[in-house]
């Protein structure tokens, strides 16, 4: 992941001296569980867990010889263990390395994932309560519709969050798991009570059917629940996109003192931030795409997944983890502009009333299509014509409702008072 995108706290998960210190905790515990079905001797787990961490640079320049990373690693680690060096890596095989640790890595990964996921949902529900009773005009096909609130209108986002915290606790525990089952996973060479061991103190499942690999669905599970976390994080972008636009200006994302919106015109603030998520999340749909094709591997295995692995799994998490961190501070800080959502409201000269006419009427005894075409016939002079809709329909003498009831069509009320159920369960919903 590029800097610019990466964190302080994912870069660290990723790094290659975290990668090394687990890859070690994973060739310790095995050795330790040999010595402890009396395989290997007790002065060989102790010599393992006491060798020092293995020198980075030291890897690097030996895989530039090796080839291969992992037999790199056991050549230095091995060499470095003072006495019963030959256990490091009996009875394994890269891969009983290499998924195991990644199994830790995952689960840490993801539960900053998750943590920044609960951090955003609280903010966005904070900020559904604040706004819980701010009209704003309801947009379909981005035409007026009908009356809302801002606070409903982050509700929905809210809990769409609650979703997407659910769906990445399942698809982190999907991918906590680890093998020590050997070169085809058929514990020819290491026994299960090897593997039982050194999962259970890692915290991380048993593969109950790994071939030389974990199976790659679980990647690629993982990888889509990403994805859609990021196209949740678009889908509230575009929404601030198109509020900050200078005709509707509703909403838009806070700009600092010493902020320039464009090199050229000094005036200009743009929903940068919100782009920026809406570019995030094509990126890590591509991520998602890379991880279903890892899933089809041949036979036991090939590494036709490896390279791909090395890129997409660290850069998602990164990404998302940015995207996330970047969308709390968005939305802490948005700037809403209630009086313009009034104006805007008014604007529309009651058009967007006219469904609660339309039953009113029906209500009085009109069939449907004829209170339809009533108010529709009034909303179509209203639009070509001017004038308010509430006044058109008053000179219309089809329209049998008197001046209370007619008025009461034009309540906000109306609308923003039953969805307090929404509030209700917003109030009840937690992480």
């Amino acid at each position: 992941m590029i800097e610019r995108y990466a964190t302080p706290q994912m870069s660290a998960v990723w790094s290659n001296t975290r990668k090394l210190a687990v890859w070690k905790e994973v060739e310790t515990l095995v050795v330790e569980a040999w010595a402890d079905i009396g395989v290997a001797p007790p002065e060989a787990a102790v010599a393992a867990r006491t060798a020092p961490e293995v020198n980075e640079v030291a890897w690097l320049e030996r895989e530039a010889v090796t080839h291969h990373d992992v037999a790199a690693f056991v050549d230095l680690l091995a060499a470095s263990v003072a006495e019963g060096g030959e256990w490091i890596h009996f009875g394994l095989t890269s891969s009983d390395v290499l998924d195991t640790a990644n199994g830790v890595l995952l689960t840490e990964s993801g539960q900053l994932l998750l943590d920044a996921v609960a951090s955003l949902f609280e903010t966005v529900k904070r900020r559904a309560f604040e706004h819980r009773d701010t009209p704003t005009i309801g947009r379909t096909h981005g035409i007026w519709a009908e009356p809302t609130s801002f606070g409903l209108k982050l509700a929905n986002w809210a809990f769409e969050l609650q979703r997407d915290h659910e769906r990445l606790v399942d698809a982190v525990a999907g991918v906590s798991f680890g093998k020590i089952s050997g070169a085809v996973g058929t514990y020819a060479h290491t026994p299960p009570s090897v593997e039982m061991y050194v999962c259970s103190h890692l915290g991380l499942g048993i593969e109950p059917a790994s071939t030389q690999v974990i199976p790659r669905d679980r990647h690629a599970h993982f990888l889509s629940v990403i994805a859609g976390i990021g196209a949740s994080l678009e889908r509230f972008a575009t929404e601030i996109r198109h509020l900050q636009r200078s005709e509707v200006g509703e909403a838009r994302e806070s700009f600092g003192s010493g902020q320039k919106g464009s090199s050229a015109m000094p005036h200009k603030r743009n929903p940068v931030a919100s782009e920026n998520l809406t570019g995030v999340a094509r990126v890590l749909r591509g991520y998602a795409s890379a991880g279903l094709e890892n899933v089809a591997l041949w036979h036991e295995r090939d590494i036709s997944h490896s390279s791909v692995e090395r890129i997409v799994i660290p850069d998602a998490t990164s990404l998302l983890h940015y995207a996330l961190l970047r969308a709390d501070n968005l939305i802490g800080n948005l700037v809403v502009d209630a009086d313009r959502m009034a104006a805007n409201l008014d604007s529309t000269r009651g058009l967007v009333y006219s469904q609660a006419v339309l039953l009113s009427l029906v209500e009085s005894g009109l069939t449907r299509d004829i209170a339809y075409r009533i108010v529709q016939r009034n909303a179509m002079k209203t639009w070509d014509d001017g004038g308010t809709l509430r006044d058109n329909l008053r000179a219309d003498g089809e329209v049998n409702l008197d001046d209370a009831t007619l008025d009461a069509c034009f309540a906000n009320e109306r609308f923003l008072g039953p969805a307090s159920v929404v509030f209700d369960r917003l109030e009840e919903s937690s992480l």
